[in-house]
């Protein structure tokens, strides 16, 4: 599956192998671009830096200063990003953890961890449209 250079990802995350996983699936296997804010601070002016909006934006839930749930708000009163999927990527996958993602306006979940044929299956099926909540 190739998406092409114009493709834009961002991926906010604060663990290093997660990171170099989707960087490699999104940069080398998929020839796409991606993004990565390795924690929140400063998220409005990271946001803002951008030169285009990612296709799809993949979100840590436990990260900080600010939570997964306080990016997605920020993300979802921004007029640019209210139609980007975003996808929590978490460890945090109990049926309640999943209705809450729901329940806060989260496209899909990705549980951790990340398996690599699993998660560029799953990115085909985001980058139709399809709802995903894949819990490992």
């Amino acid at each position: 599956m190739t998406t092409g250079t114009s493709q834009l990802f961002l991926y906010i995350e604060d663990d290093p192998p997660s990171r170099k996983v989707i960087e490699f699936l999104i940069t080398r296997v998929l020839g796409a671009r991606i993004t990565v804010f390795e924690d929140t601070s400063n998220f409005v002016e990271k946001l803002h830096s951008l030169t285009e909006v990612p296709r799809v934006v993949f979100l840590d839930i436990h990260i900080g200063p600010i939570n997964g749930y306080e990016v997605l708000s920020i993300l979802r009163g921004e007029e640019a990003y209210r139609a980007t999927p975003v996808i929590a990527m978490t460890a945090s996958v109990t049926s309640d953890d999943v209705e809450r993602l729901k329940q806060a306006g989260f496209d899909g979940l990705i549980g951790k961890p990340i398996r690599s044929q699993i998660f560029l299956e799953l990115l085909k099926r985001i980058l139709v449209g399809e709802s995903i909540w894949f819990v490992v």
